[in-house]
């Protein structure tokens, strides 16, 4: 049986095509899409698609598209091999994150791609990622899929997807995973890294639907003031924050800073530790300047990103965890987005 596969278009540069007649760039239609990539035609696959109406520019993604997004894998769950998602690029870090959450128990590709030029552009870097993605997305091994969770396929490599970062809004190279090897790399041949790939459960897919957004994202930087400090943590209704710290989890150690954390933290307001590096972990305790966070009940984020860091602490308040086990939780690899 040739695989089947569902390419779902949401938005973003990759999806746009030139207007023969005015020029102008326009979302492309599935109906052509064989017109477009005659080479398509090579693959012994089943490929059909939908769009997303209206298409998403991936700036205005939110908690409600992620949701759909998840609702529309799990409806076609049974009918496909695998998933394609066709995503801007400068959230897709983000959505393949929480959707590596949302899909509990996931055995099958779901493959984030997408381009810096559009389709419709001569030099565009989409025809690769694009056919690439669908390669990937369709191999099975005794008809085993052999990537079966969610991934970010981009520029030769494919990385997983929550561990993904978008370091450059310029090259073709627009993706890093600093902290995780990649899934695959594609060259005249595709080299899949097994050993880095995450193993088939078999179990039943669970979609998760329920998201808490109460977060802030609170980054450190050199002069920042107690009043900026505290009026992010004083935010009515905040549940969680993500603290991206220097290096290893490293901040400043003013008595203000650390009594305000401490206050925090004493309504129940957890406090994740992400360093705001690209590469490296928290390892809070190893200068002098994190001892105090861990004391005071930071929890640390070992080498999450902040993409994953965001999607995981908005899909676990969504759960409804809280206290000491919602703290264990973001310690613990739940989807192959951290190293604990």
């Amino acid at each position: 049986m040739p695989s089947s596969l569902l390419i779902i278009y949401t938005g973003g540069t990759i999806g746009m095509v030139k207007d023969r007649e005015t020029g102008a760039l326009q979302p492309f239609r599935f109906e052509n899409i064989y017109k477009m990539m005659p080479v398509l035609e090579n693959f012994d696959y089943k490929i059909e698609g939908i769009a997303f109406t209206p298409l998403i520019d991936s700036s205005n993604v939110s908690p409600s598209f992620w949701v759909k997004l998840a609702e529309i894998i799990g409806s076609n769950y049974e009918k496909y091999d695998g998933f394609v998602i066709l995503h801007g690029t400068d959230t897709m870090a983000y959505s393949a994150s929480m959707l590596s959450f949302l899909l509990e128990n996931l055995n099958k590709p779901v493959i984030f791609t997408g381009s810096q030029l559009p389709m419709g552009v001569v030099r565009t870097d989409g025809r690769d990622n694009f056919i690439n993605a669908v390669e990937i997305a369709a191999a099975r091994e005794n008809g085993t899929p052999i990537v079966p969770e969610v991934a970010i396929y981009f520029e030769n490599k494919l990385m997983r997807g929550n561990r993904t970062n978008k370091f450059n809004a310029e090259n073709f190279n627009a993706f890093v995973s600093g902290n995780f090897p990649p899934l695959a790399e594609v060259g005249v041949h595709i080299k899949y890294n097994r050993n880095a790939i995450l193993k088939p459960n078999f179990m039943n897919l669970k979609v998760h639907k329920k998201l808490d957004t109460n977060i802030a994202i609170l980054k450190l930087f050199p002069g920042i003031t107690e009043s900026v400090v505290k009026s992010v943590l004083g935010i009515k209704g905040l549940k969680g924050v993500i603290l991206e710290t220097y290096g290893a989890g490293n901040a400043p150690t003013d008595e203000w800073f650390i009594a305000a954390l401490t206050e925090t933290i004493r309504k129940d307001i957890v406090i994740y530790n992400v360093t705001q590096c690209k590469g490296g972990s928290v390892e809070m305790g190893k200068y002098e300047t994190s001892i105090t966070l861990g004391q005071i009940g930071l929890v640390g984020g070992f080498d999450i990103t902040t993409e994953s860091a965001t999607a995981k602490m908005m899909f676990l308040l969504g759960e409804g965890y809280r206290g000491d086990e919602l703290k264990e939780l973001l310690q613990t690899p739940l989807r192959g987005e951290l190293t604990a």
